[in-house]
């Protein structure tokens, strides 16, 4: 296998997710069952149980980076996966813990506990300051700029997500998204839609989500990456250890810059891509921002027999 590894970020999400993979798999199973051990409690019973809580940010961002890993230990273990030769790996938004853990930046253990608190404080964060994001159908990087700059006359207010052409998020407070929102068509969008999310992600109502993460960053060995990782705040390859910190503490306020990362990519000569973990998200703005690469998803067993 020699494509580039794209890893789901968070809205990919779903109860009963990853329980297909541990069914199936033992290599599976046992990354999941080093993710329940490593978080201290049982992250497949908010998966799959009754009272599933898989929706809550806090348990959406660790369960997403478990079954991606999951599904990586499947290809290791039956389809010829070697991360060393990897041409790259990207992941969007909470993604990039997965790439760097991938890439042998992160241990399992140390992402998996990085991001279940990247969740908590950003829940927090979001609770303290009602905000919310909204994507604006048909807007160019300029009009959604614009958008945002109307809206921070009201609070907060920032392009959030570069993901693709035709796909553009704004963040911020209420008041300044209701604002977006009443001036999206006079800027020639054609909807613009409030999500269902917790608050303003990747916007400065996560600074204290930020300033948290970055203090247990600190505490967290990080090594250089083996294969090229490329980063959501630069759209460029990180240039070690002594960047990554930074880098992810900065993405929390800093928007992302997914298009363009995929263009890096495309710069470096990689076409051919593999989306391994919940959902088939990346892959179908991969086809949006490069419709001539070749891209898969690994989103369940059956899948990988396709």
């Amino acid at each position: 296998m020699s494509e580039a590894l794209l890893f789901p970020g968070q809205g990919a999400q779903y109860v009963g997710m990853g329980q297909d993979w541990a069914e199936a798999h033992p290599a599976a199973r046992e990354v999941l069952q080093q993710a329940d051990e490593a978080l201290g409690f049982s992250l497949t019973q908010a998966m799959w149980g009754p009272d599933a809580s898989v929706d809550r940010t806090d348990v959406a961002q660790p369960a997403i980076l478990a079954v991606s890993a999951a599904v990586i230990a499947v290809l290791e273990a039956d389809h010829g996966l070697n991360r060393t030769t990897a041409p790259l790996a990207a992941g969007l938004s909470l993604g990039e813990y997965t790439a760097l853990w991938f890439a042998g930046a992160l241990d399992l253990g140390d992402a998996l506990r990085l991001v279940r608190l990247r969740g908590e404080a950003m829940q927090a964060a979001s609770e303290a300051c009602p905000s919310g994001m909204v994507s604006l159908m048909g807007a160019t990087e300029e009009t959604a700029t614009a958008l945002a700059e109307l809206g921070a006359a009201h609070g907060i207010c920032q392009v959030a997500n570069l993901n693709s052409p035709s796909q553009i998020i704004v963040s911020g407070e209420l008041a300044a998204l209701d604002a977006v929102e009443a001036a999206a068509k006079d800027h020639g969008c054609r909807r613009a839609v409030r999500l269902s999310v917790a608050g303003a992600f990747h916007s400065e109502v996560m600074r204290p989500a930020a300033d948290r993460l970055a203090a247990a960053l600190e505490g967290v060995e990080v090594r250089d990456p083996r294969i090229p990782v490329i980063s959501n705040v630069t759209a460029d390859v990180v240039g070690g250890a002594g960047e990554i910190r930074g880098l992810l503490a900065q993405q929390l306020t800093a928007p992302v810059l997914w298009e363009r990362s995929m263009r890096t990519a495309g710069s470096r000569g990689v076409s051919t891509f593999l989306e391994p973990g919940p959902g088939k998200v990346l892959a179908g703005l991969m086809r949006k921002i490069a419709p001539e690469a070749t891209v898969r998803s690994a989103a369940t067993p059956a899948d990988l027999s396709a």
